[in-house]
């Protein structure tokens, strides 16, 4: 709980951070919010470039939180408007519903092969694998291995960069428990069964994209008096009897300022927080820290002449000799994105490492490289007008065979500092949707307040969580 005068700091200025400190001012407390971009958003930002704006990723607004909602009510108001849901997987020249159903799988797959992946999923019904430890075993347990091997394993391998025997069932369990070719095959039997139907068929949307909530936000903070610092990075967080006593900026010129904190929020990567605290961690938890793996995300955005090349907000691209991961239609987000009725704007994703060969390349090569994936693909783009490139190192937290042991070292490490709350999709080491990103932010602010929410326990299922708790209690 944080009851001192000086300012709560915030470190980072994504969806968590914003959140956190707009919940904080509110409740009548002085904060710092500390941002090394130029804009807030983080990883959820609307970029603006010659009238054309676009997501880096995207970003639907659907939540089944409250207090998530009302905020989104309460700041975006009429510009937030409902778009229709519009999502699929692209393999092999045939188009699949996202999420997979069973009437999609047999127009694009054909009977026979239909009748082999029944065949597959029978088996693994009647003989499970027993232990779940990696994102395989728990997807060939719930599809059959044909399937995992048809349309799981290309997609994730893409994206994560890691054998999915390399990736731990946590993720799986996280991101698409709910699912089963069962309920695949209800849907087909019989429409409105539900047991598929995880995804909803329209979303909201800001009308300008989701920068407007975030520059709203910070537009409440400022006008509360509040500190927002944009293009300043925490560098290093000093204790004092082992509480957070205050935290060292550094701006883009190199210039250094130390400000007192009664308190500290982190948003940010966890290998940041356990290096940058003064005095250190233990050595085996730097370690533990420095090991939570980043996969990275590039994005080049094309404005090309001509319609749409397709109608969705987004096809996953599922074949390996595609490089691209997915590629976004950013007029179906919203029409106010692309102003130009006679031009589209596209957003071809890319997966990789930091500093890896495709992140090393050229903004050109890159460019060359998204106009040849999205002919691959047959989507037939008209010619580029313009073309945008964005990088970001560390987009998505890696379920590695070993992270849920590293992140209990470093969690239980982190327990002892009373007025440290991470938070956030980075913070918590938590492969999140925004809103449950927002959440935690709303969380950890009320525990600064003198609640006592647990940040760490999240969607993913008991029986993944365990190794955390057991790591923590340990400590």
């Amino acid at each position: 709980m944080s009851s001192g005068t000086a300012p709560i700091v915030v470190a980072g200025g994504g969806p968590a951070g914003l959140t956190a400190g707009l919940t904080l001012a509110r409740a009548g407390r002085s904060v710092v919010l500390v941002e090394r971009e130029e804009a807030v958003g983080g990883l959820a930002r609307t970029l603006e470039r010659d009238g054309h704006r676009f997501d880096i990723g995207g970003h639907r607004f659907f939540t089944r939180v409250p207090e998530v909602q009302a905020l989104w009510d309460e700041l975006l108001g009429s510009d937030m408007v409902r778009r229709p849901r519009r999502s699929r997987i692209l393999f092999h020249g045939h188009y699949y519903d996202y999420p997979l159903t069973a009437g999609s799988a047999l127009a694009g797959l054909g009977l026979a092969e239909s009748a082999r992946i029944l065949a597959s999923y029978l088996a693994a019904r009647l003989s499970p694998l027993r232990q779940e430890t990696t994102l395989a075993d728990w997807c060939t347990n719930r599809f059959g291995r044909r399937l995992f091997e048809t349309f799981f394993r290309p997609y994730t391998e893409k994206v994560w960069g890691l054998p999915c025997e390399e990736i731990g069932a946590q993720w799986a369990a996280q991101r698409i428990r709910g699912l089963s070719l069962r309920a695949a095959i209800a849907d087909m039997l019989r429409p409105g069964a539900g047991g598929q139907r995880t995804l909803a068929t329209e979303f909201q949307y800001p009308r300008l994209g989701p920068s407007m909530l975030w520059d709203r936000m910070r537009t409440e903070l400022e006008a509360r008096g509040q500190r927002v610092l944009t293009s300043h990075r925490l560098s290093s967080v000093v204790l004092r009897g082992g509480a957070v006593h205050a935290a060292v900026l550094e701006r883009k010129d190199g210039a250094r300022v130390e400000i007192d904190a009664s308190a500290l929020v982190w948003t940010l990567p966890l290998r940041g927080l356990a290096e940058a605290l003064d005095p250190p961690l233990p050595a085996e938890s730097r370690a533990a820290a420095r090991l939570l793996k980043h996969r990275a995300f590039v994005e080049v955005a094309l404005v090309l002449e001509g319609p749409d090349p397709f109608p969705d907000t987004w096809l996953y691209l599922h074949d390996p000799e595609i490089g691209a991961g997915r590629v976004q239609n950013f007029r179906a987000w919203s029409p106010d994105l692309v102003p130009d009725p006679d031009r589209a704007c596209v957003g071809v994703e890319y997966f990789c490492d930091a500093g890896d060969e495709l992140w090393s390349r050229t903004d050109a090569a890159l460019v060359a490289q998204a106009k040849s994936d999205l002919l691959a693909a047959g989507l037939r783009p008209g010619r580029i007008a313009a073309a945008h490139v964005v990088r970001v190192a560390d987009a998505y937290p890696v379920y590695d065979q070993r992270f849920a042991e590293r992140l209990g070292d470093v969690r239980g490490a982190l327990a002892k500092i009373p007025n440290l709350v991470p938070a956030g999709r980075n913070g918590l080491h938590r492969y999140d949707n925004m809103d449950r990103a927002m959440l935690s932010g709303l969380h950890a602010a009320a525990n600064l307040l003198g609640e006592g929410h647990d940040l760490w326990s999240g969607d993913a299922e008991d029986s993944y969580l365990e190794p955390l708790r057991r790591a923590v209690q340990e400590k």
